[in-house]
């Protein structure tokens, strides 16, 4: 798939002090409510504003613009990204700030809202999740609640220059499908993909399960890797790992050094260290990490802003920043159910 080697690390002497703080730690649910208050390692730093953001369902830091991040709704909202700042101020080209706004109204002084970052030659069926690297944003369209999608893939973009940029295109769609699926929908509902992320210049996908033609969750994901980049016939992934205690995992992201993995359940982080060989990240140390429901709502998209800092954002589009240092418990070790 060529190079996406991940962003650029920080010094080693900083990394190895972040990176021994972390070693020993996990949290108990603590949350602030308003705007930039912090309680705890949970901080709400801000809401994104903007009518047309209605549903986040995915968000990747950017490595090449400084105070970026991307952010994009969930099936039905067009093939469309939207940048943001830290804050969650929606970020519109330079020179059309006189022709769009930002905010809840449709239309203010003849200006409408800015519709996003419109990618072209590709379609949101049912987007789930974003990952970045080496400048190419992959955008996972693997939304499947019904397990009976044929139509599964990976668009890939090169990352635009928000301030500057109305519209880009997508370079190739890569058409995926699972191993194990044979019937549409599967005879298992084990095939709804809401969480990707990047690894050493592969793409990795976890599955959210559900009670077989129902809609409540049922414990389990599987890990999955994409090993072909076939834009004219599927890509079959390749069954990497699994868990049985892990329940609808919603977002997925590697540090920024590749040495862990953060997964976003809609009521906990799980935290694994990197696997001492192979890629199987679920067999990796792990520390999990409850979440206040109550306050963080249905989240469903995280990104690391560094080695020790997560940023979260629910479909509320709420934000929040996590910080590692300030977790207590020990990892729980390599047993994997």
């Amino acid at each position: 798939m060529g190079s996406y080697s991940t962003m650029s690390l920080r010094s080693r002497s900083i990394r190895t002090i972040r990176i021994l703080v972390l070693l020993g730690v996990v949290v108990g649910p603590v949350y602030a409510q308003d705007s930039n208050e912090r309680t705890g390692s949970l901080e709400h730093i801000g809401v994104v504003e903007h009518e047309p953001v209605n549903e986040i369902s995915g968000i990747a830091k950017s490595t090449t613009f400084d105070n970026v991040y991307w952010v994009h709704n969930d099936s039905g909202g067009g093939a469309r990204l939207f940048a943001v700042d830290s804050g969650g101020q929606v970020i519109i080209p330079d020179f059309m700030t006189d022709r769009f706004r930002v905010g809840r109204e449709s239309v203010v002084d003849g200006r409408p809202l800015w519709p996003g970052t419109q990618i072209l030659l590709s379609e949101n069926v049912d987007w789930e999740d974003i990952a970045l690297a080496d400048g190419y944003l992959f955008i996972g369209d693997m939304g499947n609640n019904s397990n009976a999608r044929r139509d599964l893939g990976v668009y890939v973009v090169e990352e635009p220059n928000p301030r500057a940029v109305p519209a880009t295109r997508s370079l190739r769609f890569l058409p995926v499908e699972y191993p194990e699926q044979e019937f549409f929908p599967g005879r298992k509902w084990h095939f709804d993909s809401e969480a990707l992320f990047v690894f050493e210049e592969k793409l990795y996908f976890l599955t959210k399960h559900r009670v077989t033609g129902e809609t409540a969750a049922k414990a389990g994901t599987n890990l999955y890797r994409l090993d072909s980049n076939y834009t004219d016939r599927k890509n079959v992934l390749t069954l990497v790992g699994s868990r049985t205690d892990i329940v609808w995992p919603t977002a997925a992201s590697v540090s920024p050094d590749g040495n862990s993995l953060a997964i976003l359940t809609l009521d906990a982080l799980w935290l694994f260290s990197k696997p001492r060989v192979g890629d199987d990240w679920l067999s990796g140390k792990l520390r999990q990490i409850p979440l206040p429901r109550d306050r963080t709502r249905q989240v469903e998209a995280v990104c690391w802003d560094d080695l020790i800092t997560l940023r979260i954002a629910n479909e509320q589009r709420d934000l929040f920043s996590f910080d590692l240092t300030m977790v207590d418990s020990p990892p729980r070790g390599d047993s994997k159910p």
